[in-house]
């Protein structure tokens, strides 16, 4: 029996009757101490003191004063919770966890032309980032040039503007690719930015096969949450495939998608829908996958995932838990993979940037400082914390610095790195890790009803559902009844925001660099060879054959995003969300 896979032998055996019995009396014994602890010492207290609500909840479950051993005697510790690095996972995927190495640190980051995010990139690496994670402009993210008419006054503002390989070339110069890992959050146009990224690793001397890095890829989440779509959802999700199973035979170290529960919870999700929808979406690649003839063992191993991490600590330890314990089982037991790698949840999870306030900014520090060690005491595999200052603008490099020294602090001062699952066994934590299971395992019970992630988006139950809990969490601010420190409690009339604010040089001077940059491109070269390769593209988009060829021939022509994304565009049409009525 390897380390990895799961005690058989062990969780076959049944607990003698009498073993039983014994647990049953103890719970209720339990249950009667509670009662009467709570008709005596507790009631003559509440009599004299009421507590401070009427009520206390996660976003997903009511709180209890306290939990015993009575509400989790339905817990199996070897089926249910288990050991580091050993199916089902729900204490982490790496037997030794951050005692073997700390997480991956890395900080979003991504602004104007490609030269002057190369600089922030080579300065994030100098301080001690580990990895990189790309921020891309709006136009590239719905897949026009810097030059179109949709792009006027886009260009370079919230990310790097990326319109052909050459722009990528710029982006990673003097960057090893075959050491460095880039995650690079870009959905609708996945298949073309991987397409550059392999090529200009090409272009380093480095094959496809050690190139190590994440493409976010998780189209179906921005018809919900983000907006930045392109194209229908079945030819979106067909398109995700193509990457993932090229990437599965080509480029097995990298994650050709990260499937995304931040964006949802952003969108104002609670933790349980942030799971399931998840979850759900997941499952539509899988099967997409499966559909073009990929194995799953050979497609799973390389998704990984990005969540968000909110200010209620103990829901977001829980949530790790229960998502992770529920990826393996749906791998094994729906999908029958045989891979422990298949049952693996890697994630990587930003701290909530929709938790961050534009008054009292400084109070950021602290929100993000404990979302992140909760996302440690939870087990991800890397993180990037929202800056204090993002909810006024792009992060400065300061404020980047104090994200990126408050993970190092987690990791090396605070000992939360230092025992694995730490908060195991707590009677809270398991319970609410349990409540998280059963609460999403609904809610996805209810996708597959309508059929499936796609056809739940198509009928708009998604949307609905998120817009729902985000309007019942925005009524608890606006009534008090949910304090938010600077904002409805805690106010300072003459607030002092911070002096530094970033701003990008000479914008205008930064679009016109960028488009001088794309019209020598489009100079210099071979315009046959750009035509031949986009009819190639045109041609393989009309049948069901794998579109990467065609991409990967057509970046090496250095055709621009905007046509690529144009071809599928007249090929496919462009994605119109149903109006309500």
């Amino acid at each position: 029996m390897t380390q990895t896979e799961p005690a058989e032998t062990e969780r076959a055996e049944t607990e003698p009757a009498e073993t039983e019995q014994a647990r049953a009396g103890a719970s209720n014994g339990i249950r009667s101490a509670r009662q009467a602890w709570e008709q005596g010492p507790l009631a003559r207290v509440l009599e004299r003191y009421p507590e401070r609500r009427r009520s206390f909840s996660t976003s997903s479950a009511t709180t209890e004063r306290i939990y015993t051993p009575a509400d989790i005697e339905g817990v199996d510790y070897l089926r249910d919770i288990g050991f580091p690095g050993e199916y089902p996972f729900t204490r982490g995927v790496q037997p030794t966890m951050y005692r073997g190495r700390v997480w991956s640190f890395r900080q979003y980051a991504g602004f104007g032309t490609a030269d002057e995010t190369n600089g922030r990139f080579r300065e994030l690496l100098a301080n001690g980032q580990t990895g990189l994670s790309a921020a891309f402009d709006l136009p590239t993210q719905t897949g026009y040039d810097s030059d179109d008419v949709m792009a006027e006054g886009e260009v370079g503002r919230v990310g790097v503007a990326i319109d052909s390989l050459a722009d990528i070339e710029t982006l990673f110069q003097d960057i090893p690719l075959d050491q460095i890992s880039t995650s690079m959050t870009i959905n609708a146009p996945a298949a073309m930015l991987v397409a550059m990224y392999i090529v200009a690793a090409k272009k380093q001397g480095h094959s496809a096969s050690v190139v190590t890095g994440t493409a976010q890829n998780d189209v179906l989440k921005e018809y919900v949450a983000r907006g930045t779509y392109i194209f229908p959802p079945q030819q979106s999700v067909r398109l995700a495939a193509d990457l993932i199973t090229y990437c599965a035979r080509e480029a097995p170290r990298f994650n050709s998608i990260s499937v995304s529960g931040y964006h949802i919870r952003e969108a104002g999700s609670t933790a349980a829908q942030e799971i399931a929808f998840s979850l759900a979406n997941a499952i539509a690649y899988v099967e997409a996958c499966r559909a073009q003839g990929a194995d799953v063992d050979d497609v799973a191993p390389r998704i990984s995932w990005i969540f968000n991490t909110h200010n209620d600590f103990f829901e977001e330890i829980a949530k790790y838990r229960a998502v992770r314990r529920m990826w393996a089982r749906l791998m094994r037991e729906r999908f029958g993979a045989q891979k422990p790698q298949s049952w693996m949840l890697r994630t990587h999870t930003q701290t909530g940037g929709s938790t961050l306030t534009a008054q009292q900014p400084l109070n950021n520090i602290a929100r993000s400082a404990l979302q992140a060690l909760a996302a440690v005491l939870g087990g991800v595999q890397s993180m990037a914390l929202s800056c204090y200052d993002e909810a006024l603008a792009l992060p400065t490099e300061d404020s980047q610095r104090v994200a990126l020294r408050t993970q190092q602090i987690i990791a090396h001062e605070t000992g939360a790195a230092d025992s694995i699952d730490p908060l195991a066994g707590s009677y809270y934590v398991e319970w609410l890790t349990n409540q998280l299971e059963e609460q999403a395992n609904a809610i996805m019970d209810r996708v597959e009803d309508i059929g499936g992630a796609v056809a739940a988006v198509e009928a708009g139950y998604v949307q609905a559902e998120i817009q729902e809990a985000s309007v019942a969490f925005q009524r608890e601010v606006e009534a008090v009844e949910r304090v938010v420190v600077g904002v409805n409690e805690y106010l300072e009339e003459d607030e002092q925001r911070p002096t530094a604010i970033f701003r990008p040089e000479n914008a205008a001077a930064m679009q016109d660099a960028q488009l001088q940059r794309l019209n020598e491109v489009r100079a210099r070269r071979d315009g046959a060879a750009v035509n031949a390769a986009l009819d190639r593209l045109r041609e393989a988009s009309r049948g069901d054959a794998n579109l990467m060829p065609a991409i990967l021939d057509a970046v090496r022509a250095y055709a621009t995003l905007g046509e690529m994304c144009g071809v599928l565009r007249d090929e496919w049409g462009e994605y119109t969300p149903p109006t309500a009525l």
